[in-house]
């Protein structure tokens, strides 16, 4: 079994269990430097790629967006989306034409591209000139580290979610690469944006302080 299947029987897994929310301190700390990197969406044409549950797209709508398209590749997690435009499909093929969006969102998901190179490429491609680019992901440091992304199913049985990490020198390639330039580029910290206390989280902060886990990077076509 390929990587792209493992993640996706992986979601399929998580998604009963998945709340349309940030239900984790790793996920509460990346959407809160999301929010702080958040552009201007009102009005606008919007695909928050990746949607899983669809925490981001609600955000979208409650932010004033004009038509919110929600992708994603596994369809038990697109059910929990309401709201917006759904749609079934891989993100490194998207379903779209050329200059489709004036912004595209998503988090968490760089990681379960087959490259970073094709991923800008693809979202470069449906952006509209003067469109932005916002996304998050599991650091690189922190996955190069050994940390993981890993959740209890329905069952309570642990499964960790397959992912590829990519360097942040990689990634700034890629985004100058497909003709975009980065406005934001932040980089949240054990320790430091995260903070919130969980069960072992001592032993944890305490290898691990400084260590930076979600990375956010923002730029505009």
């Amino acid at each position: 079994m390929n990587a792209v299947h493992e993640t996706l029987e992986a979601y399929e897994r998580w998604a009963p269990v998945y709340p349309p929310i940030a239900h984790n301190p790793l996920m509460r700390v990346e959407q809160a430097g999301m929010v702080e990197a958040w552009p201007d969406v009102s009005g606008r044409r919007v695909l928050d790629l990746a949607c899983g549950s669809g925490r981001y797209s609600r955000s979208l709508l409650e932010s004033g967006a004009a038509d919110v398209f929600s992708l994603d590749f596994c369809m038990p997690m697109l059910r929990q989306v309401s709201g917006s435009h759904r749609v079934c499909a891989s993100m490194m093929q998207l379903p779209f034409r050329a200059d489709s969006f004036d912004v595209v969102v998503s988090g968490l998901a760089l990681g379960h591209s087959t490259g970073v190179r094709p991923w800008v490429a693809e979202i470069s491609r449906v952006l509209r000139e003067a469109g932005t680019l916002l996304y998050s992901d599991f650091h690189p440091e922190a996955a190069r580290a050994g940390l993981t992304r890993s959740f209890k199913d329905a069952e309570n049985v642990t499964f960790t979610v397959p992912h590829q990490f990519y360097s942040v020198e990689e990634q700034l390639a890629a985004v100058a690469g497909a003709g975009l330039e980065v406005e934001i580029l932040r980089e949240l910290r054990v320790g430091y944006e995260l903070q919130e206390s969980f069960p072992g989280s001592e032993p944890f902060y305490s290898r691990w302080h400084g260590l930076p886990i979600v990375l956010i990077l923002r730029a505009v076509k």
